[in-house]
């Protein structure tokens, strides 16, 4: 996601709550708002808490076993998220904090963070490795056929003549005269004045 946005989303948040608490002291008077802000607040740190204590408790099983905690490793950093969210005063802020807390709601956050978030930015930095769309044989931008470059009768193979078969073997297209190329097929070095 961009960060042009990231930065309104996260202005809209605080004009929201602020809003809304307008609305619900408005419905509720001041007291019982702000008895309802300290509420869900102490309740929700309480759950986040027992969370993070049942997340860690995971995350040390899978590391027993020799897992590896990626799943648990994004809850984490969701209940941190949902801590800052229950610790900000606000009607919808605790709402977020509830839903980063609770697991049922939790659960759907963390696949879509993972699947839309995570996995690209780390198949971007490893060119393709995390989802398998790797380069796997022959060279990157080899032709449209996907031949691979070292088919022909030399020691890398038979078959169809590729670009490095023949006199000179250069990928190039041709050598300078007096550059030493190597000839597969006859598996030594020799100098373009040589084949001519």
């Amino acid at each position: 996601m961009r960060l042009r946005y990231v930065i309104p989303a996260l202005l809209l948040i605080p004009l929201s709550d602020a809003l809304l608490l307008v609305v619900v002291a408005d419905y509720l008077g001041w007291q019982a708002t702000v008895l309802l802000v300290v509420l869900t607040g102490l309740v929700g740190m309480l759950l986040v808490r027992a969370e993070g204590r049942h997340t860690l408790a995971r995350i040390q099983e899978k590391a027993a076993r020799g897992e590896a905690p990626t799943d648990e490793l994004l809850d984490g950093a969701l209940l941190i998220a949902a801590g800052a969210f229950l610790l900000t005063p606000g009607v919808v802020t605790d709402a977020l904090g509830f839903l980063l807390t609770i697991p049922p709601t939790r659960y759907p956050i963390r696949l879509l963070l993972k699947r839309f978030v995570v996995v690209p930015k780390l198949d971007e930095r490893t060119d393709g490795f995390v989802t398998g769309g790797v380069w796997t044989s022959g060279f990157p931008n080899d032709g449209d056929d996907g031949a691979s470059p070292f088919q022909g009768d030399g020691p890398f193979g038979g078959g169809d003549a590729g670009p490095f078969d023949g006199a000179t073997n250069d990928p190039s297209g041709g050598a300078d005269d007096g550059e030493d190329v190597y000839d597969v097929g006859a598996d030594e070095y020799r100098t373009k004045d040589d084949d001519e």
